[in-house]
């Protein structure tokens, strides 16, 4: 399972997304979800689907490597569905049991929840592929500069949540070594109810969080090394600038999200 995240991956390439300006692709994955989340109806997000598709051939990554990040969340989309099936109110009864009774309105609102939450983590999932930490930092901060008036550390939060992306595939790395280490001292992850798992448990999140926070010392006291100081007077590398490249880009999303609206109006 540790395997199937994808979240947090950078996949190395020279596609026309990973040329792309990475504040651009910031703004077109929050505009990929919230237009996934104006979809009401299964042939809107069919229409998602094919979008997705499409970028991620584009970018060269095999789309069941995509969909295979959804795999480490089933339990949470399955809850989500659950919920909903139980907890959403409607008009049109399928079948009643007395004490429940499962809606029309609220079997589809489970479904669209469950498909929400797929489409965001593949989404998310296309940015951190085709963006390195380096550009990913870059464009956080550049989008959250103008915050800096209201003295918003837009620097130090967009170096944290790339750090943290950057730690993803390492802390797995790394609590995998873990899990195989205590497996061949005889631990079982895998058997027992539920407490007995959590249990076992234990001797793996110990020296994982140990060796997190010696990652991050270590980390921290090689930036203070080399004189690391961000802010203002940081020079970069590269500088960030648009190109047609991200003007098409941008052209394609407004496309689609005035598709999904269209077809919202006539099939809604």
């Amino acid at each position: 399972m540790l395997k199937d995240i994808t979240l947090g991956q950078y996949f190395p390439g020279d596609s026309a997304i990973h040329r792309m300006d990475p504040r651009m692709k910031l703004i077109l994955t929050i505009a990929y979800i919230v237009g996934v989340f104006m979809v009401g109806n299964l042939p809107g997000y069919l229409l998602a689907l094919g979008f997705l598709y499409l970028v991620v051939r584009i970018a060269g990554i095999s789309f069941r490597y995509i969909a295979k990040g959804v795999k480490p969340l089933r339990f949470i989309i399955i809850f989500t569905f659950v919920l909903n099936l139980f907890f959403v109110q409607g008009e049109t009864v399928l079948f009643d049991l007395g004490f429940w009774a499962l809606t029309k309105e609220a079997l589809q609102n489970a479904i669209y929840f469950a498909l929400r939450l797929v489409f965001l983590v593949m989404g998310t999932s296309v940015l951190t592929l085709t963006t390195s930490p380096v550009q990913l930092t870059d464009g956080l901060e550049r989008l959250m500069r103008p915050l800096q008036r209201f003295h918003f550390p837009a620097h130090e939060l967009a170096m944290m949540m790339t750090i943290a992306l950057r730690f993803i595939p390492t802390l797995l790395e790394e609590t995998d070594k873990i899990q195989k280490a205590q497996m061949a001292r005889g631990a079982d992850f895998e058997s027992g109810n539920l407490i007995a798992r959590a249990k076992a448990m234990i001797p793996l999140l110990v020296p994982l969080f140990v060796s997190a926070f010696r990652r991050a010392n270590d980390l921290a006291m090689a930036m203070e090394a080399r004189c690391y100081r961000g802010g203002d007077h940081r020079t970069r590398l590269r500088e960030l600038k648009y190109t047609k490249l991200d003007a098409i880009a941008l052209a394609g999303m407004a496309a689609f999200i005035a598709i999904i609206v269209l077809e919202g109006r006539l099939l809604g």
